[in-house]
C-alpha cells in the first residue's frame, strides 16, 4: 500500500514549517521538473534534504516544453490542457507511479512526497 503527498516546493525555501517538517519526514521524495535546469531537485537540495527520485519530463519522456511566455505576451493564452497532450499526460502519470513503487516494500508502505515544479 502507498501512501503519497503532494508538498508545496515554496515552502521549502521560505521555511515554511509544517511543509518542511513533512519532507523531512517523508521516506522518500520525488522531484518532477519539466526541463534539465531540475528547479524542484535544486530547492529540495538547497533546503537540506535528500531527494531519492528526479524525474525530468523533458528528459524522461520527451515532453517539449510549450513556449508559453510567448503566448502571454502575445495575449493568446490557451487553458492549460491544451499545452499537454493526453499521452504526454500519460506518460507522466506512469512514470510517476513507476518512481513510486520503486524500493515499495509491502510489509513496510512508504510515505512519499512528491513535488514539481
Amino acid at each position: 500500500m502507498r501512501k503519497v503527498t503532494v508538498g508545496c516546493l515554496g515552502g521549502l525555501p521560505t521555511e515554511v514549517g509544517p511543509v518542511f517538517a513533512k519532507t523531512r519526514a517523508a521516506k522518500r521524495v520525488v522531484t518532477v521538473d519539466g526541463c534539465p535546469f531540475e528547479c524542484a531537485k535544486k530547492v529540495v537540495e538547497k533546503a537540506g534534504l535528500k531527494v531519492s527520485k528526479s524525474i525530468v519530463l523533458s528528459r524522461d519522456i520527451g515532453m517539449v516544453k510549450k513556449p508559453l511566455h510567448e503566448d502571454i505576451a502575445s495575449g493568446t493564452v490557451k487553458p492549460l490542457m491544451e499545452y499537454l497532450s493526453d499521452d504526454e499526460i500519460k506518460r507522466a502519470k506512469e512514470l510517476i507511479l513507476r518512481a513510486l513503487d520503486e524500493q515499495e516494500d509491502s510489509a513496510n508502505p512508504c510515505v512519499n512526497l512528491v513535488t514539481w515544479n
